[in-house]
């Protein structure tokens, strides 16, 4: 599922031109972990912040800066999902999903946290 969810991701660039298909760094916890994902990202050419499992015999270069920044993203996560239907997805069809989603955020952009 991997792959699938890096082929379909794009990302807007500034200006013109088709989007970006490749991002510049992905930062995972260590759930994905694992010698498939790195190699998939070393193949595109991504480079990844993906801490090591306990149990794993490589150890290689990991940006721990990096990593930190990642916090972010899963607190604002975790804001969004203070709205209910979010959390539960009440909503039967992807486009209203996401649309919530763009909702939610566009609420939480406007109201920063003190």
């Amino acid at each position: 599922m991997f792959d699938q969810l890096l082929d379909q991701g794009a990302v807007r660039r500034p200006g013109r031109g088709r989007p970006q298909k490749r991002p510049g760094r992905l930062a995972g916890d260590k759930g994905y972990s694992s010698r498939a994902i790195r190699r998939s990202c070393r193949r595109r050419g991504i480079r990844h912040t993906i801490p090591h499992k306990s149990n794993e015999c490589g150890t290689g270069p990991f940006d721990r800066a990096v990593y930190r920044l990642r916090h972010r993203v899963e607190c604002l996560i975790n804001r969004a999902k203070q709205y209910r239907s979010l959390a539960t997805r009440y909503e039967k069809r992807g486009e209203s999903y996401r649309a919530l989603w763009v909702i939610a955020m566009t609420i939480l952009w406007l109201n920063p946290p003190v």
